[in-house]
């Protein structure tokens, strides 16, 4: 059986966390005005009382939640605290990431680090306390924000991309028993988001979209019954998709040209 629950402002209140900027902002910004209350969480509390004023204009309301989402126990009682003072949560949104470009000869042990805690442990601290939620009330909503970095290796992103596999496959693992308790699990795969952690990208970046852009995207992926998998820009991903199938041989030799990675000097002796 699979759930096909789709959450609503109607049902309770939504959660997302790396709310401070970047896409998380911005799909704040865009669920509020459908209506959404909207739980915030970042770990800046100034940009966060910025975002609440704004919410001010739009039809719902947005409520700073400050916390580091690679604390285990401040997340569960984050969690509580949210639930007992904004609503029930029908909505999460585990957004928050960092992206750390490592260079393969010199990698930096704590950026690596620093990956894995906040992209894959972050979303585990709140994934877990909203389960047990969602669950308790029979019904509920969860798209976890990976990237298209997640389906093969590419430059720089050896950690990052680490990351964002492990929750693609994290969702679809979930998806068998989260379904049995109506609660619908998705997953959301951006493309190139002009945000903070793409500034320091060392290549171009086609099809570069902007936060609201990918906001809109997402605000109707997730009234879409049918869809799992969230992605865009569609063109772009799409070819990506068709490159998830091609022999190894194939990929990198594509990869390596379509980056510049080719003419990269060689290191050590020939």
């Amino acid at each position: 059986m699979t759930c096909e629950f789709v959450a609503t402002p109607d049902t309770g209140i939504a959660w997302i966390t790396g709310a401070s900027s970047g896409i998380g902002r911005a799909l704040a910004l865009r669920l509020a005005d459908e209506g959404w209350t909207i739980a915030a969480t970042a770990r800046s509390v100034e940009k966060l009382r910025k975002l609440e004023i704004l919410g001010m204009s739009t039809r719902g309301k947005i409520h700073a939640y400050p916390g580091d989402v690679t604390d285990r126990d401040a997340m569960r009682e984050l969690a509580l605290r949210i639930e007992t003072e904004a609503g029930p949560l029908a909505l999460l949104v585990p957004n928050a990431g960092v992206y750390f470009p490592q260079d393969g000869l010199s990698g930096n042990p704590d950026e690596w680090q620093k990956s894995f805690d906040v992209n894959l442990s972050g979303t585990v601290n709140v994934l877990l306390p909203s389960i047990d939620a969602m669950k308790a009330r029979g019904r509920g909503q969860i798209a976890i924000v990976a990237s298209v970095a997640g389906y093969r290796g590419l430059p720089t992103s050896a950690a990052y991309g680490a990351t964002k596999a492990g929750l693609i496959n994290m969702a679809e693992a979930l998806k068998f028993d989260l379904d049995r308790a109506n609660i619908r699990i998705q997953v959301i795969n951006p493309g190139f988001v002009d945000t903070p952690a793409t500034a320091d990208n060392p290549f171009d970046m086609p099809q570069l979209i902007q936060p609201e852009e990918a906001a809109e995207e997402i605000a109707r992926g997730l009234k879409d019954k049918k869809a799992f998998e969230i992605f865009f820009p569609r063109g772009f991903v799409r070819q990506l998709k068709v490159m998830r199938i091609l022999p190894h041989s194939w990929y990198f030799r594509l990869i390596a040209k379509s980056t510049g990675w080719d003419k990269k000097p060689k290191v050590g002796r020939d």
